[in-house]
């Protein structure tokens, strides 16, 4: 079981992560341990979130597993669950460690690690949608369904465990959002507030969007359909999109429509929410 001992076995890293993992997971420790000589009341909080642990993947264990435990899965039967997944997908940590080091570096309220990870249900909502996409892919559908429902009542962020999500993504805020089955988000996309990946009715098959590399979703857009928001694509707050868009452009409005391109390559990422340069306003 995770935690601090002496005897514990360290979770598995993909390769390709590992640097980035440890990197992140001293950082977090220097964080919490600065939090608690700054505040004694949180010094406790500080021990059983982070300092307790061995690694990333031990703390984040038990931070979700608090977090969605209810009297069907208690939090032992999830934490135990939440292990196995690491152990099975060493990938799972180096995507977890993307998705914090985003928030890090895209929120302008935020500037460390610790805050995204004890505090903001974006996060947290994303990393357990990985723990249920992992449970559906192995065929243990309706524990999968479990954790979408615990999700959902715990932080208001309803994803399909089937749904594709790539890595280093944001889920800013995250009330309101929906992700449908089969939605597809790629790696470094931003999505606020009260945002849906829907379908259009009772169609059946592959019938949500796919959001490609880089895309910003403004707060309570709406894109429906089995449509492709192309890479480095920018929705504009409020908007409806149900036509396909082009890569490296700017939509708008309800319908959406094209109103220019991007100011950066890849908007997920800068955070960049102008919506167009003056030669393109219609």
């Amino acid at each position: 079981m995770p935690g601090h001992e002496s005897n514990v076995v360290l979770l598995p890293v993909e390769d390709a992560a590992r640097g980035a993992v440890t990197a992140l997971w001293e950082a977090l420790r220097t964080e919490a341990a600065a939090a608690a000589q700054r505040d004694e009341a949180l010094a406790r909080a500080m021990k059983s979130s982070v300092l307790m642990h061995a690694s990333l993947g031990h703390a984040l264990s038990h931070r979700l597993a608090i977090k969605l435990a209810d009297h069907d899965v208690d939090r032992d039967e999830l934490l135990a669950l939440i292990y196995s997944a690491y152990l099975d997908r060493p990938g799972l940590l180096g995507a977890a460690a993307a998705d914090l080091q985003a928030v890090k570096d895209r929120d302008p309220s935020n500037s460390e690690v610790l805050t995204p990870f004890l505090y903001f249900k974006g996060f947290s909502a994303l990393q357990a949608y990985r723990v249920g996409h992992w449970l559906w892919m192995t065929g243990r559908r309706h524990l999968a369904r479990h954790i979408q429902s615990r999700i959902s009542e715990t932080f208001a962020i309803d994803i399909h465990p089937a749904a594709s999500m790539g890595r280093g993504i944001m889920l800013d805020h995250g009330s309101g959002l929906v992700i449908g089955e089969t939605a597809v988000v790629e790696d470094d996309v931003s999505i606020l507030q009260n945002v849906t990946l829907g379908g259009t009715g009772k169609e059946t098959g592959d019938r949500h969007p796919k959001v490609r590399r880089g895309v910003l979703i403004g707060a309570g857009a709406k894109i429906l359909g089995n449509i492709e928001v192309g890479i480095g694509a920018k929705i504009g707050a409020g908007s409806v999109v149900v036509l396909p868009v082009a890569p490296y452009t700017s939509v708008v409005g309800v319908p959406a429509r094209p109103v220019g391109k991007p100011h950066s390559a890849l908007p997920g990422v800068t955070m960049d929410q102008t919506l167009s340069e003056p030669e393109y306003i219609i």
